[in-house]
């Protein structure tokens, strides 16, 4: 078993749940209950459910651009459903969904919390929150193609009414628009796209009612604002400096990149339908992001496993563990990131993140050491979810 919190692995563990709960975690012939059922996983390796903290369950990267057009808006819930399945089976039991639209993730979390599909853990942030003409604006239409933008406002007033809106309706995390992005047109990837007195409204309004903010940021004026204005993540931070490390470690935020998917968009996007100007956006960013990186994690700053997942094909998280090692960090790293530190940024330590007496039995298990050989991680052979087995026996 690999040991998130102690940084460890323990031989001939033998874990006993009871309910949808972890009671105690022993060796292996410890005294059980006479009733219990026993599943023995022989020779592979058990680590906690993984968590992802950047994804779009709702999304399909085949249908970019204006390919997505054809279908009607509820079919991307249904999309949905597919892709929760496919991400519970590749051994993530707790995903964060940034941003999607009608609200389809807490649908989609309402679902399967009662029992209709399978699928992870959802915190859901519903509609990601920005100003006119932004990452988070419909961009791609003329102005004669009026697009409803419920998720759009222009002052600190109506970003805060945004905040109570989304909670109101489902939200358990407010996600915004800091920056441009390589997927919107007509924006500059890195440029700043929220005044520092609306991010700092928004992140007062959701600190208030409880939740945390997730920051789309690629610019490093755009991060540095969202860390001075309080944002608990910053979601890609490509073009992070050494003040966005500083600023990071000292109000104690985390970095969430995703530094696998540019492999996917610039061999994929193209076919996919992606604006020829969004797949120069990523030529520009890429390679950027993964140098900051290493950079940020040789500064010593906090970081989660985010994989933004609808970019690429939902299932297919755990290829970035092998970009993560290759960029820096450790096997045990890249995991610990995917557990421990993401159940931390989350808040929900008590429940996540660890094979531990109290927290969810969420636990999946691999063949080989994943310690040695991150891409076993690629091929999880069991998932057991709140005490539930979802994959394997």
């Amino acid at each position: 078993m690999v040991d998130v919190l102690a940084g460890r692995v323990i031989d001939n563990v033998q874990v006993v749940v009871d309910g949808e709960r972890i009671v105690s975690v022993g060796r292996r012939g410890d005294a059980v209950p006479a009733d219990a059922r026993t599943i023995d996983l022989g020779e592979r390796t058990l680590l906690p459910g993984l968590i992802d903290m950047h994804v779009h369950l709702t999304s399909d990267p085949t249908f970019s651009g204006y390919r997505g057009l054809e279908f009607t808006d509820n079919f991307w819930t249904v999309v949905g459903v597919a892709n929760a399945a496919k991400t519970l089976a590749a051994g993530f039991t707790t995903v964060r969904n940034v941003g999607t639209d009608n609200y389809n993730d807490v649908a989609l979390k309402q679902g399967i919390e009662r029992g209709y599909v399978p699928g992870p853990r959802i915190v859901p942030a519903t509609y990601a929150l920005g100003a006119t003409g932004g990452h988070c604006d419909s961009t791609e239409f003329p102005p004669s193609i009026p697009v409803p933008s419920p998720q759009i406002a222009n002052s600190p007033d109506e970003f805060r009414a945004l905040v109570r809106r989304n909670r109101k309706y489902g939200a358990e995390v407010i996600k915004i628009c800091m920056t441009g992005g390589v997927f919107s047109k007509t924006d500059s990837v890195g440029g700043q796209q929220l005044t520092d007195d609306e991010v700092k409204a928004i992140t007062d309004e959701a600190h208030m009612l409880g939740m945390k903010v997730a920051a789309h940021a690629h610019g490093t004026a755009g991060i540095n604002a969202a860390l001075r204005a309080g944002v608990d993540t910053i979601e890609h931070a490509s073009l992070a400096d050494a003040t966005s490390f500083s600023l990071a470690k000292e109000r104690g935020a985390w970095f969430s990149m995703d530094i696998y998917n540019d492999d996917y968009i610039l061999a994929e996007g193209a076919k996919n339908g992606v604006f020829a100007e969004s797949l120069e956006k990523e030529r520009m960013i890429g390679r950027k992001q993964r140098e900051t990186f290493r950079a940020a994690h040789a500064a010593g700053v906090k970081m989660v496993f985010g994989s933004d997942g609808g970019v690429y094909p939902n299932g297919d998280n755990a290829r970035q563990f092998v970009t993560m090692t290759q960029w820096g960090m450790t096997p045990l790293e890249a995991i610990q990131a995917a557990t421990r530190n993401a159940a931390e940024a989350l808040g929900r330590t008590a429940d996540v993140g660890a094979i531990a007496p109290g927290r969810y039995a969420d636990l999946i298990a691999v063949d080989g050491d994943p310690l040695k050989d991150v891409t076993t991680l690629q091929q999880v052979r069991f998932v057991m979810k709140g005490g539930k087995v979802a994959k394997g026996s």
